[in-house]
């Protein structure tokens, strides 16, 4: 028999029950587009965290000194330090929370300080006006970079260029608004936007605080960042007495393997959840071509009896069920994009869809069709022509 000739007869049987032949197929259906979309969704997850960690710099370490008074650091040390190897810039920081007025509006936000490096290290820019500069930090000028959820706060619906030179008060201090940060969103720690920055050697008078606690570094380049990290080390353990617990480093790249890890987790996870679904859906094929072997044995007792091989048998009850899966994975690869789609529309989130998960998926329901089918196809060629045109 013709393989285009068992193939029609496959479309053939399948239309005469439409109804339980898209029910077959609907754990396909089911299965392929959940793996599509969950997939999907653990990959769009696996980026935002990705790209939320590139938004705080490059190559960036962090330093936190955990530790009593005792263990300080000044800003003489840490240039000095950035001639040693592996670190390209170095910022330290001072953060504290205030209380910022615009004309008769006031909140609560953060400040943080810092140098113009902080820029650079952690990606930070103004979109209206201008970054601190090394004059501001050298001359103790009182002037901000200002987050446009603070803007949000004080004075909503005013065009954030507009600010650019009026006056904010800090805790009763006067500042010259220099520039406007340029607006990042909001992150598992908070909102970025809603920030002010301000010059070291200001922010130290202005909060009588000259005790670094925390400063950023940026290594010289992504194979520099274990070289860097190194240093550092070295650097804080003579400032501490050989005291390791009074100071954490931070390595992005860590962080970023250890998120990247973990969502990679919860993408396996989710695919084997919508995987269960596909495995239902072929255990519902077999068991509808076993009815249809039931139902079809006179059929198939008459096509033995009037030359049909064994093979014949077997190829047209396989192709049966390879078409219905077929045809259910190519439905469940449409809604499983489409629905991604509108998740992702919707929900405001990132769906990343992969080319290569997509024809996984599509492999995958046709390889069911064929594991599942199988055992029915050979029951249906294994029945004797005698036995199957007595069968009542």
């Amino acid at each position: 028999m013709k393989f285009s000739q068992a193939l029609k007869m496959a479309f053939s049987s399948i239309l005469s029950n439409k109804m339980r032949s898209f029910l077959t197929m609907l754990g396909i259906i089911i299965g392929i587009s959940s793996v599509i979309i969950l997939i999907g969704i653990g990959e769009g997850t696996k980026k935002d965290v990705a790209d939320s960690i590139s938004t705080m710099g490059t190559n960036l370490i962090t330093i936190n000194i955990t530790g009593g008074r005792e263990v300080t650091v000044t800003t003489a040390e840490l240039t000095a330090l950035k001639s040693q190897p592996g670190i390209k810039e170095i910022a330290p920081t001072i953060a504290s929370a205030v209380t910022a007025k615009l004309g008769n509006q006031n909140t609560t936000t953060s400040i943080e300080s810092s140098l113009p490096s902080y820029s650079e290290i952690r990606n930070v820019t103004a979109q209206y006006g201008r970054f601190i500069t090394q004059d501001d930090v050298d001359n103790r000028y009182r002037v901000a970079v200002v987050g446009t959820d603070v803007l949000d706060t004080l004075s909503k619906g005013t065009p954030y260029d507009s600010f650019v030179n009026q006056t904010i008060t800090l805790n009763g201090t006067a500042f010259t608004i220099v520039g406007i940060l340029e607006t990042k969103g909001s992150t598992t720690a908070g909102s970025t936007d809603n920030r002010i920055i301000i010059p070291i050697s200001t922010a130290q008078r202005l909060l009588r605080n000259k005790s670094i606690r925390t400063f950023y570094v940026e290594a010289q380049s992504p194979d520099m960042v274990n070289t860097a990290v190194a240093t550092l080390n070295t650097f804080m353990l003579s400032k501490s007495n050989n005291q390791a617990n009074t100071f954490r480093v931070f390595n992005q790249s860590d962080l970023l393997t250890t998120q990247t890890a973990a969502a990679d987790s919860l993408t396996t996870m989710l695919a084997g959840v919508a995987a269960i679904s596909l495995l239902v859906g072929g255990i519902g094929i077999m068991n509808i071509m076993l009815v249809t072997v039931t139902e079809r044995t006179r059929e198939i007792g008459i096509r033995k009896a009037i030359g049909a091989k064994r093979r014949d048998i077997l190829i047209q009850f396989l192709i049966e069920a390879i078409t219905i899966s077929g045809i259910g994975g190519f439905l469940g690869v449409s809604i499983g994009i489409l629905g991604g789609n509108l998740y992702s529309k919707f929900m405001t989130k990132t769906v990343v869809i992969q080319p290569n998960i997509v024809l996984l998926a599509f492999v995958f329901a046709a390889t069911v069709g064929i594991i599942f089918g199988l055992y029915p196809a050979n029951k249906a060629s294994r029945l004797r022509p005698i036995d199957a045109l007595r069968y009542e």
